[in-house]
């Protein structure tokens, strides 16, 4: 594997992080209730929906996406211990989830006319049947996310020791997991009351 491909995959990666910080942030601030969800993503959105910024992140997300697939398939056959296939297997679902995801959001934005913050988010779940795909749709995916950033860890902490890499692997697993089930709860509204208006709805009711 070419490994200019590598760094310009992690370079990519460190531009992105600032942005999933944020929106990771914007749904452990959601936590606390939906119009806390809806204020902190008012607050903070101006800073990427613009002109200069988005473009920027679509076509780094894009790259993400290609480049990460392209090590996966090339690295295939030289995978053979857990830790590798952990992050092959990671960044491939998130790659499909980047794909899915960014796609509904600029379809929404451009052709259904809807704002996508929390609402939109939140919509699948409260239709009957669109739930069980939506849960572990996004569940999966902040646990990919967490996990793919543990593998990056462990090889950074490799030469520490295997225990310490080891834990900080595992350490990102759990967060993963705790904390996507938490967004998923909230999502749902299995945490408090959502209200969700029904040009949201009808997106997922229509026939």
């Amino acid at each position: 594997m070419k490994p200019s491909l590598r760094r310009w995959h992690l370079l990519s990666a460190l531009l992105l992080g600032l942005f999933l910080a944020i929106h990771i942030g914007n749904h452990i601030v959601g936590l606390g209730g939906q119009a806390n969800h809806l204020a902190y993503m008012a607050a903070v959105s101006p800073l990427y929906r613009n002109i200069f910024i988005e473009p920027l992140l679509l076509a780094l997300f894009c790259w993400q996406g290609v480049s990460g697939l392209t090590m996966i398939v090339r690295g295939w056959k030289d995978r053979t211990a857990l830790v590798p296939w952990m992050q092959a297997l990671s960044g491939a679902y998130l790659a499909v989830f980047l794909f899915i995801h960014v796609s509904a959001v600029l379809t929404g934005r451009a052709i259904l006319k809807l704002d996508t913050d929390f609402r939109f988010a939140a919509a699948g779940f409260q239709v009957p049947h669109w739930s069980w795909f939506f849960a572990p749709y996004y569940f999966a995916a902040v646990v990919a996310l967490f996990v793919h950033l543990g593998c990056a860890a462990f090889w950074n902490l490799v030469p520490q020791g295997p225990r310490i890499a080891t834990a900080a692997l595992a350490g990102f697993a759990v967060v993963g997991v705790l904390l996507g089930a938490l967004i998923v709860s909230s999502l749902a509204g299995w945490i408090y009351p959502v209200d969700i208006p029904a040009r949201y709805l009808a997106t997922y009711l229509s026939p």
